[in-house]
């Protein structure tokens, strides 16, 4: 079974995301901040990472783009999620880039064709 981790501030948000991909089939564990994101990764190993940009007082690129830089987790997909930004946005950082990205609201096809998409990669 794939594992995802999922990242939002918003509990809500974070239970649907939970409930869509569980039911089709993946597995899946939400943090409600990026402060421990690091340790999660390490003792969860995510197929995938679906980060919010807006995570209080943290900024989902700027994690986005550690996990990218080591090496221990650089081959992990990370896709972005965000209400107030947008894909062209996520282009100025060379270094870090995510592997995908997803407005919000999204639309449930979208999710998980983005999301199967970047675990079959």
């Amino acid at each position: 079974m794939r594992r995802i981790l999922a990242v939002d501030d918003n509990k809500d948000i974070l239970e649907l995301l939970q409930y869509i991909l569980e039911d089709y089939g993946y597995k899946v564990l939400t943090l409600a901040d990026g402060h421990n994101l690091f340790e999660k990764i390490n003792e969860y190993r995510p197929d995938l990472i679906l980060l919010d940009i807006m995570l209080g007082d943290m900024d989902g690129r700027e994690l986005c783009k550690e996990v990218k830089q080591k090496t221990e987790t650089n081959n992990i997909p990370v896709i972005l999620i965000s209400a107030s930004h947008d894909a062209g946005d996520l282009t100025r950082h060379e270094n870090g880039k995510p592997d995908g990205f997803i407005p919000k609201p999204f639309d449930i096809n979208t999710l998980l064709n983005t999301v199967q998409r970047q675990i079959a990669a």
